[in-house]
């Protein structure tokens, strides 16, 4: 576990005339940063996603969560499954952390939950090798399926093995992914590994996956 001496910085990420609140935790000599990709109606506070943001951090990482829609947008039910739209979003917002001066020279990683692990494969096939890994949790693999082809970037899937239908789904992205890949399932887990020690799990795995590649 390295040094918890870090940076953390409130930021306003501005694209095309909107403003995308999030919070850059950029711990002393980081190796890299990951960027999460929430899932639907989620946002920047996920107590799921802060919990692995945590643990990154704690293992010299730095991290980037941030809410993919406005406020506005994200009254629009719609929005929240449009996967073309948090694509680009998160595009421009990997765009701002290799500019951003304290950031610029970090491997970057993605972190994808539910719906916003496809926007983060459809994002990593379009940065091809700037991308250097990506995990998906809980995730939706499958509706990024035409683009995964070009993911170039090592993959984790994590599952719940009670999260059957989704087993089922990522199950048919892993076939179709060329990188890297890995499909663990988390034994006695649901689609939020909700269970004692079971989210404890993902970050153990999203960590380990994390160090290895960037």
């Amino acid at each position: 576990m390295m040094s918890l001496k870090e940076l953390n910085i409130p930021v306003k990420i501005r694209l095309d005339g909107i403003s995308l609140p999030g919070v850059l935790t950029i711990p002393e000599n980081a190796t890299g940063i990951v960027i999460f990709s929430h899932g639907s109606g989620s946002s920047r506070f996920s107590p799921r996603n802060n919990y692995v943001a945590r643990i990154l951090n704690e293992e010299g990482l730095a991290t980037l969560l941030f809410d993919l829609l406005t406020e506005e947008e994200d009254r629009n039910y719609e929005n929240r499954f449009n996967i073309d739209l948090l694509t680009l979003r998160l595009i421009d917002v990997t765009q701002w952390i290799q500019a951003y001066s304290k950031t610029e020279n970090l491997p970057i990683g993605y972190f994808g939950a539910s719906t916003g692990s496809a926007s983060a494969l459809k994002a990593a096939a379009f940065y091809d090798k700037d991308v250097k890994a990506v995990v998906s949790r809980g995730g939706r693999p499958d509706l990024a399926i035409l683009q995964l082809q070009k993911v170039t970037a090592p993959t984790l899937l994590l599952v719940g093995g009670w999260d059957q239908e989704v087993i089922i789904l990522n199950e048919k992205a892993y076939q179709k992914l060329e990188c890297h890949k890995k499909l663990e399932i988390i034994p006695e887990a649901s689609h939020l590994f909700q269970e004692p020690g079971k989210l404890k799990e993902v970050a153990r795995h999203t960590a380990n996956w994390f160090i290895k590649w960037l």
